[in-house]
């Protein structure tokens, strides 16, 4: 019996996705498919030509010599192809099903998810969000990798394949219970003198301390906890202060009995930006992703949010 040697040309689309993407999981993302279906995708692949394609070595997969002299030829008939295609369908977010994976502090979290879900769930109902915690220093390798969407953090290191987009930029705020006695004037002196609470959820070094440190000045630092409401509880209840963005502050005051100060430290704003890895840029989905958060932190960030 004579061999099928038809191959169907959506195979190339997965070949390409791994082979950019260096896996699967990550090219499954990029296709917006289940992990099984591109699993399956290449498997057919592997049949019709012969060969492994690729070969895993740790968390990646590396193409064969097979795959890397094919690869050119392929991606250059597949732009040829794309750009043969002169009407494309208007992208329907009604009709997305797909997960958006966001790397958020948790003050981003509490501030910005609230508005961004009334969205998606508006425009998007088949949408769903992850939010997680990502160290900095793995932001890059995760969105290369697809395992991450989008960050939205302060300036990190990044080299030039992740895309970003300045959002705003945050100043610090002193909170307190309402009552406590710094609460008609709080002064450097008797900031620098009081108890502080500082949060790091991380284990991190505390910035603003080394700013301080750098400067000549230290505070008493009486408690590290994990995250800013809980921080923000506990000053409700005490004599211990907080320095925390102003945006967040302006958020809890409105929950817990708590007052919001000026910092009586002059120091620079700090900017929120937004980041991505450049292959998503012109993905529609994701560009509608992009915009309905960056909205959403705009609206609950900026001068006029909550």
């Amino acid at each position: 019996m004579e061999r099928d040697t038809r191959i169907d040309l959506n195979l190339f689309r997965v070949l390409d996705a791994i082979y950019t993407h260096g896996g699967v999981s990550a090219a499954a993302r990029a296709l917006h498919l289940t992990q099984p279906a591109v699993t399956h995708a290449l498997g057919r692949l592997r049949d019709h030509l012969d060969d492994p394609l690729f070969v895993r070595q740790g968390n990646r997969v590396v193409p064969t010599e097979k795959v890397r002299a094919m690869m050119p030829s392929v991606q250059w008939h597949l732009k040829a192809l794309l750009a043969s295609t002169h009407t494309q369908p208007s992208f329907e977010p009604a009709r997305l099903a797909m997960e958006f994976v966001v790397g958020f502090r948790d003050i981003l979290e509490s501030t910005a998810l609230p508005g961004l879900m009334a969205r998606i769930e508006s425009e998007a109902p088949g949408v769903r969000i992850v939010s997680r915690r990502v160290a900095a220093d793995d932001v890059e390798r995760e969105l290369a990798t697809g395992t991450l969407d989008l960050a939205v953090d302060r300036p990190l290191r990044a080299g030039p394949a992740i895309a970003r987009q300045h959002l705003l930029d945050e100043s610090l705020a002193v909170v307190m219970r309402r009552k406590h006695p710094l609460s008609a004037l709080l002064r450097r002196s008797d900031y620098l003198a009081a108890e502080h609470i500082t949060v790091s959820p991380l284990g991190e070094s505390n910035a603003l301390d080394t700013l301080l440190g750098q400067n000549g000045m230290f505070r008493q630092v009486r408690l590290v906890c994990q995250h800013y409401f809980s921080a923000c509880q506990i000053v409700a209840g005490s004599d211990l202060l907080l320095t925390l963005p102003q945006s967040y502050a302006a958020h809890v005051a409105s929950l817990l009995p708590i007052a919001i100060h000026p910092l009586p430290i002059r120091l620079k704003t700090f900017p929120i930006l937004a980041y991505w890895h450049s292959s998503k840029d012109n993905d529609p989905a994701h560009a509608w992703f992009r915009e309905q958060m960056t909205t959403a932190i705009a609206q609950a960030l900026g001068p006029h949010g909550s």
